[in-house]
């Protein structure tokens, strides 16, 4: 199974998600608390998949998209978003990321999602 790369900057959301996906049987490789964290950790850990929060001091979900996306056309980012960021979905969707899921997100919906793109 796949390693996942958790980029959010609330901890408890970081934590929320891997207890998620590791009681799932997904392994989880690494975490990052922002965006310049996020390619630094991208670049070290070279993950199958990232999930990557939108709104994030220093740098935001969407820049750290569209760096990586530049060093690498064949990541997998799932963009993790709060309820009404519809605009900030379709930018990120138009440079690259390949899913998102809308927080309060469920176990499910988020595994699917994972799934989809791991097994792809």
């Amino acid at each position: 199974m796949a390693g996942i790369l958790i980029v959010d900057d609330a901890a408890f959301m970081r934590l929320t998600i891997r207890k998620m996906l590791e009681k799932n049987g997904i392994e989880v490789v690494g975490e990052a608390e922002n965006g310049i964290e996020a390619i630094s950790e991208y670049n070290k850990l070279k993950p199958d998949l990232v999930t990557m929060d939108i709104t994030m001091p220093e740098m935001t979900g969407i820049d750290a998209l569209k760096e990586i996306m530049k060093q690498d056309s064949k990541a997998r980012i799932i963009m993790i978003t709060a309820m009404g960021q519809e605009a900030l979905v379709k930018e990120a969707v138009m440079n690259g990321a390949k899913g998102f899921v809308v927080k309060p997100f469920n176990e499910e919906h988020i595994l699917q999602t994972i799934r989809q793109l791991i097994v792809a």
